[in-house]
């Protein structure tokens, strides 16, 4: 299965890095009395930094650390500083790969973390399908899954594996929300939204894709054009009304973006699912796109510049590969 990204690099790194400045570490990297208690019944030095180690990833982020991650300096200092031991002592660790499982296994059993498996997992799938629905971006809805994953001690899946549930619960919201919308039409308006995706409007074009044609004009004559479009749009008389029960942001994002569908992709399926592009044209973008054409979103070399930066690396101790 092809990989769904959906967030940036720093988005994942916001999720998934370990923290390293210092309230961040204060925080989630504070061990008390009982952690100490169970750190220290490990016998030597580097097992029970290890073993600290695990634990401290396990609360936040809230994942496995993986074999040959780099752990930042500046959390192998402020472990061993409670701790009692050198920084450098990590090096020893897991030098067994049975090691670093037995300690996971004992974490698990001591402080209740889930693999992300069975029940659990349903559990949270099915609170993200409809957490897609108010979600405001990919963004928010991934770190609220995360969120959600933290709360009930269910140790996070891949990055991979939250993009692609994420992905695939934003399409399901999407077409939930057009189903509904469309349901609340009329026969007669289902009608005459189905002509539009196959009446000819001259020029070997359908009606759908002549409302979608429309560029700045630069003389009246263009303006003409644009017109013709704002008046057939209006005289659709759809009621707005139908749009009460979704969010907000979810109309002004879509009004912004454009919907890509062709009449030839949605050719041949069903009647509510052949209604929705048309719908959404309508409703969703309306007259905005040919009253403000110019404001479409910036894009290639009229992109804002600098938008992509290089991460830098952290230094720090590399975990062993166990391999």
């Amino acid at each position: 299965m092809p990989r769904r990204s959906i967030l940036t690099d720093r988005q994942r790194a916001a999720l998934f890095d370990l923290p390293t400045d210092e309230a961040s570490m204060l925080r989630h990297y504070t061990l008390a009395d009982d952690d100490l208690e169970l750190i220290h019944a490990r016998r030597r030095s580097h097992n029970r930094f290890g073993f600290a180690l695990q634990l401290c990833a396990l609360r936040y982020p809230g994942r496995l650390l993986a074999p040959g991650e780099v752990i930042p300096l500046a959390v192998t200092r402020f472990l061993a500083a409670q701790l009692g031991i050198r920084p450098d002592e990590l090096a020893g660790y897991a030098a067994r790969e049975e090691t670093r499982h037995e300690h996971l296994a004992a974490l698990r059993a001591i402080y209740g973390y889930k693999m992300f498996t069975g029940r659990g997992a349903r559990d949270l799938k099915a609170w993200l399908e409809g957490a897609a629905e108010t979600a405001r971006s990919n963004e928010d809805l991934a770190r609220r899954f995360v969120e959600q994953c933290r709360a009930a001690q269910t140790i996070l899946p891949g990055i991979t594996v939250i993009e692609r549930l994420c992905a695939d619960a934003l399409v399901a919201a999407e077409r939930r929300v057009d189903a509904r919308v469309a349901g609340q039409l009329d026969d007669d308006m289902r009608t005459r939204l189905d002509a539009l995706l196959t009446e000819d409007a001259g020029g070997s074009v359908t009606r759908f894709v002549w409302l979608r044609q429309f560029e700045i004009g630069r003389n009246s004559a263009d303006m003409n054009r644009l017109l013709d479009r704002l008046e057939f749009l209006q005289a659709l008389a759809l009621d707005r009304g139908i749009l009460a029960n979704v969010q907000p942001h979810r109309v002004a994002r879509l009004r912004l973006s454009r919907e890509s569908g062709t009449s030839r992709a949605i050719c041949g399926i069903s009647r509510v699912t052949a209604v929705s592009p048309s719908l959404r044209f309508v409703l969703w973008n309306g007259a905005a796109p040919l009253l403000t054409p110019w404001s479409r979103p910036m894009t290639g070399s009229s992109a804002r510049p600098g938008a992509r930066r290089n991460r830098d690396v952290t230094p720090g101790w590399t975990m062993p590969n166990w391999r």
